[in-house]
C-alpha cells in the first residue's frame, strides 16, 4: 500500500510563488500610476477649494481682500467672517502628496492672489499646478506652474 501524501510538494509551492510574483510585477506599476492620478486629482480639487475660499473670504472681508495665508482661510484671526473656509489639512500646506504655497497677494485690499501645488516627490505626481484669482487651473510637467502654463480643459 502506498502512503498518502499530505500537503504540497516543493515544486508546487515554487510555481504558486512564481505566479504570485508575476501578478505583483504587473499590478504594482499600475497601482503607483493610479495613486499618482488620484494625488493629482486631489491637488486640482484642493486648488478649486482654495479659489472658492478666497472669493468667500474677500466677500466677507472686503477691506482686506484675498487672504495672504492658507492658515488665515482656516482660522481667520484677522477677519471673523472668513473663518473655516478650508480644512486644517489643507491649511497645513501639504495634502495627498502635494505641497501648497501660501497665496501670493497684491494690493490693499488684496485684489489678486496665486497659489502653486507641487508634488512632494516624483512618486506622488508629475504635474505642477497653479491657480490665481481668475480660477483657471494651469499645469506644467517641470518646475512650478505659472499663469502662462497649460490650462486644464
Amino acid at each position: 500500500m502506498k502512503k498518502q501524501q499530505k500537503g504540497f510538494s516543493l515544486i508546487e509551492l515554487l510555481i504558486v510563488v512564481a505566479v504570485i510574483l508575476i501578478i505583483a510585477a504587473i499590478a504594482i506599476p499600475n497601482l503607483i500610476k493610479s495613486k499618482m492620478a488620484a494625488n493629482e486629482a486631489s491637488a486640482v480639487g484642493s486648488l478649486r477649494t482654495i479659489t472658492t475660499a478666497q472669493i468667500a473670504y474677500s466677500s466677507a472681508c472686503p477691506t482686506l481682500g484675498f487672504a495672504a495665508t492658507l492658515a488665515e482661510l482656516n482660522t481667520s484671526t484677522t477677519c471673523q467672517g472668513g473663518t473655516s473656509q478650508i480644512d486644517a489639512t489643507l491649511s497645513s500646506k501639504t495634502k495627498s502628496g502635494y505641497n501648497f504655497t501660501d497665496p501670493t497677494t497684491t494690493g490693499t485690499p488684496a485684489t489678486t492672489f496665486s497659489v502653486n501645488a507641487d508634488p512632494v516627490s516624483t512618486s506622488s505626481g508629475t504635474r505642477h499646478f497653479f491657480v490665481n484669482e481668475t480660477g483657471v487651473i494651469r499645469y506644467t510637467q517641470s518646475g512650478s506652474a505659472t499663469n502662462t502654463s497649460n490650462a486644464l480643459q
